[in-house]
C-alpha cells in the first residue's frame, strides 16, 4: 500500500481553469470523454494524454488526482471505472459532479511508471480534512469549510510537507464549491452515492491487484470500512447501511469491474443462470443505452447498469426499469403504483382484512 504519512501536494496548486462555479466540474467531465474517446474501454494513458493535448486542455489534474492508473504489460493504462462510465454514458449533472468530488475526496489512483509512492494515493490532505474535520468533529456541517480552514489543518499537520498551503487550500476551496460539497451530507441514500460505492469497489479492488494481492466478494464489506467510505460519503444513517447490502449484492452479480465488458457478463450470465444465460448471448436489448437497477424494498437504490447486466439484476431481486425512465425515475409514483399493484393481487386472491381499524388501534395503541 502507498505511504499515507507523508502528505504531499503535488501539481493541484497549479491552476485547472475549472471556470465558473455555477459550471460546476464540467471540464473533468469533458477532458474523461475526451481522453477515453467516448469508450468505456480501460486507456493507455499516453493515448489519454494525446487525446487530452490536442485540446489544448491539461491532464495532470485528472490523471493523477481523479482517474485510476495501472500498469500492464509494461504500458501505463488509465482505468475504465465507475466515475468514466458515468461520465461517457450520461449527460454532466450535479450528480457527476459529486461522484467526482467523492472519487477525489477517496483519493485511491493507482499507479504509473515514475510515479512516487506518494501520488498513489495524492489527496491525503483532502481525505483526512473530510474525516477528522467535516464528518467526525462537525458531524458534516459544512458551514465552516473554508480556505481558511482548510489552510489551518494542514498547516498545523506535520504529515504535510508542500512548501505552499495558501494555493492549496484555495484550491481545495473552489473545488468543493464547485463539486458540491455541501450536498454531500445527506443521510438518505441518493443516486451519488449509489454510484460512489460502486466506484469505491473498483478503485479498492484494483488497488489490491496492484500488489498482486487477490479479492474475493466476501472482503468487499471489510475493504469499505477499512478505506472509511461510509465517513467519506456523508452522514451515515441505517438506511444506508441497508442500501449498501443490497448494493453489494448488485456489485457481484454483475461481476465488478467485468460489467463494462458485454463479452465478460455474458459468460458470467451463463454461469449463474445457467438455464437462461443463452437468452442474452443470442437477444441482444435494441436499446444498448445503460438500464436502471431499482430495489422494491427502497425506491432509492437506483443503480444505472451497462444493459448486459438487466437479467443478472433482476435475479437477485432488483426490477429493471429502460433508459428513457431511468432519466425520469420517480420515487414517490414507484412507490404509488407498486403499492396499487399489492393491493389489487391482495384482492384477486380474495385475501381480506381480520380486524378493524378500532380493534387496529387497541392493538397499537400504547398503554
Amino acid at each position: 500500500m502507498a505511504k499515507t504519512d507523508v502528505w504531499k501536494p503535488g501539481s493541484f496548486t497549479k491552476n485547472f481553469s475549472w471556470g465558473d462555479r455555477s459550471r460546476g466540474l464540467l471540464e473533468l467531465y469533458e477532458v474523461i470523454k475526451l481522453g477515453f474517446g467516448d469508450k468505456v474501454e480501460d486507456v493507455p494513458r499516453v493515448d489519454f494524454r494525446k487525446r487530452v493535448e490536442r485540446s489544448g486542455r491539461p491532464d495532470y489534474i485528472p490523471l493523477n488526482f481523479f482517474l485510476f492508473n495501472t500498469v500492464k504489460d509494461g504500458a501505463d493504462f488509465v482505468v475504465a471505472d465507475e466515475l468514466v462510465f458515468q461520465a461517457i454514458t450520461g449527460s454532466h449533472s450535479p450528480r457527476f459532479d459529486k461522484l467526482a468530488l467523492f472519487a477525489f475526496n477517496f483519493s485511491y489512483v493507482g499507479r504509473w511508471k515514475g510515479a512516487a509512492p506518494s501520488q498513489r494515493r495524492p489527496a491525503m490532505w483532502a481525505n483526512n480534512y473530510i474525516i477528522d474535520r467535516v464528518a467526525t468533529a462537525r458531524q458534516w456541517n459544512t458551514s465552516s469549510v473554508s480556505a481558511d480552514d482548510i489552510e489551518h489543518y494542514v498547516k498545523s499537520d506535520r504529515r504535510y510537507t508542500g512548501k505552499t498551503t495558501r494555493k492549496l487550500a484555495t484550491n481545495l476551496n473552489y473545488l468543493y464549491l464547485a463539486g458540491r460539497l455541501v450536498e454531500l451530507s445527506a443521510p438518505t441514500v441518493e443516486r451519488w452515492w449509489v454510484d460512489a460505492l460502486f466506484l469505491a469497489l473498483d478503485r479498492l479492488i484494483e488497488d489490491r491487484k496492484l500488489d498482486r494481492l487477490p479479492t474475493t466478494d466476501s472482503e468487499y464489506p471489510v475493504l469499505l470500512e477499512d478505506s472509511k467510505f461510509a465517513v467519506l460519503s456523508g452522514k451515515q444513517s441505517f438506511e444506508k447501511e441497508l442500501a449498501a447490502k443490497h448494493l453489494l449484492n448488485l456489485y457481484i452479480a454483475c461481476g465488478g469491474r467485468d460489467r463494462f465488458s458485454e463479452d465478460a457478463v455474458k459468460e458470467h450470465t451463463a454461469l449463474t443462470i445457467p438455464d437462461l444465460g443463452w437468452l442474452i448471448a443470442n437477444d441482444p436489448d435494441p436499446d444498448p443505452r445503460p438500464k436502471g437497477a431499482v430495489h422494491p424494498t427502497n425506491p432509492r437504490i437506483l443503480k444505472s447498469i451497462p444493459w448486459a447486466c438487466a437479467m443478472l439484476a433482476r435475479y437477485i431481486g432488483f426490477e429493471v426499469i429502460d433508459a428513457d425512465e431511468l432519466e425520469t425515475f420517480d420515487t414517490e409514483d414507484f412507490v404509488r403504483t407498486h403499492t396499487k399493484s399489492a393491493l389489487k393481487t391482495l384482492k384477486d386472491k380474495r385475501i381480506s382484512p381480520t380486524m378493524g381499524v378500532e380493534q387496529l388501534m387497541k392493538l397499537t395503541r400504547s398503554k
